[in-house]
């Protein structure tokens, strides 16, 4: 591995660098040649470049971006495409850059990106190599499908139960209505609405949204709540607004924390304060339990949002991976 600063520049003089630019995500497909153009016009030349039509493709597509050993790989998209790039790009020599293309842009906010494409583009340009936190998450795997009448199905065992999900992510790990959320949401309504699509869904699910008993476990500690959410960051930004001050993906901590109680009210209000008071409140505080692992255990087994995609269920392990992954960002950002 060389330095960041080897990287950085190598970057800079004759390094390979590709373009991997989700054109489905929300603003992709409509800034993808705007986006083009601004790194052209920015001198940021690239050996091949990727036009992502079918996100189904992205692991196929991050492979052979591997096999050309690039230096740099700038991905234009929302935190899927983001995860999707951080699970290939993770403990290796080779530096993100990223394009605010998404609908919430949580990870990229936690890198203190701009989100206006002709500044992100800038930063590519007169940015740094950091190294970052990542997250590793192992879950049970879903119930296999067709393993009925005792058969076996997509490597599940008799019991419908597979080999255990393993995922690297990039932001976060999510328990409860966000996961609902996450399945029901219209595409339509989030290119309408953007990050509004979100709370919009939250509102019409959350009458019928059944409270659940957790266990969290870290090191000797347990601790057992009721709760209609629960999320795990890396990251500084949900729902993209801060959840702390003092949050960053290079702390070297995962944040644990739950929005309300069993009171559906109380979520309703929690994130509400959540959206309004992030930017103000720390880690510190009584809301969060920070660690670099944590278990959790739910009543019932429940599925599992990792950075938009639901994978897996519980019971959980989650695990910090400190500065695992290298990525452009402002000169501003502090590198730790």
């Amino acid at each position: 591995m060389r330095s960041k600063q080897e990287l950085e520049a190598a970057i800079r003089t004759e390094g390979r660098a590709v373009l991997v630019v989700n054109a489905r995500s929300r603003r992709g497909r409509r800034l993808f040649g705007s986006a083009r153009r601004m790194l052209a016009e920015a001198g940021i030349e690239f050996d091949q470049v990727y036009p992502v039509t079918d996100p189904a493709r992205l692991t196929e597509i991050f492979t052979d971006v591997l096999a050309l050993e690039p230096d740099l790989v700038v991905v234009g998209g929302g935190d899927g495409t983001i995860a999707a790039a951080v699970s290939h790009l993770t403990h290796r020599d080779i530096a993100l850059g990223v394009l605010p293309l998404g609908t919430t842009n949580n990870f990229s906010r936690s890198l203190e990106l701009p989100q206006d494409l002709r500044r992100a583009v800038t930063t590519l340009r007169e940015g740094k190599v950091a190294d970052v936190d990542v997250g590793w998450f192992t879950g049970t795997h879903p119930k296999a499908t067709g393993a009925a009448n005792g058969g076996t199905a997509n490597g599940g065992t008799a019991d419908g139960v597979g080999p255990d999900e393993r995922h690297i992510f990039a932001n976060m790990v999510s328990l409860g209505l966000s996961v609902e959320v996450a399945r029901n949401v219209p595409h339509g309504l989030k290119r309408l609405a953007g990050r509004a699509a979100y709370g919009l869904t939250a509102v019409r699910l959350l009458p019928q949204h059944e409270a659940f008993k957790a266990t969290i476990r870290i090191g000797d500690e347990t601790q057992e709540l009721l709760t209609h959410q629960l999320n795990v960051a890396n990251g500084a930004h949900h729902s993209g607004k801060r959840i702390a001050r003092d949050a960053s993906p290079d702390d070297r901590l995962l944040a644990v924390y739950r929005l309300g109680d069993e009171r559906r009210l109380r979520l309703a209000s929690a994130t509400a304060r959540h959206m309004l008071t992030g930017q103000w409140r720390s880690l510190n505080e009584d809301a969060f339990l920070t660690t670099d692992e944590v278990q959790i255990v739910t009543e019932p087994p429940m599925a599992v949002d990792v950075d938009g995609e639901i994978r897996g269920l519980t019971p959980v392990t989650v695990k910090l991976l400190g500065n695992a992954l290298r990525v452009i960002v402002p000169q501003s950002f502090i590198d730790t």
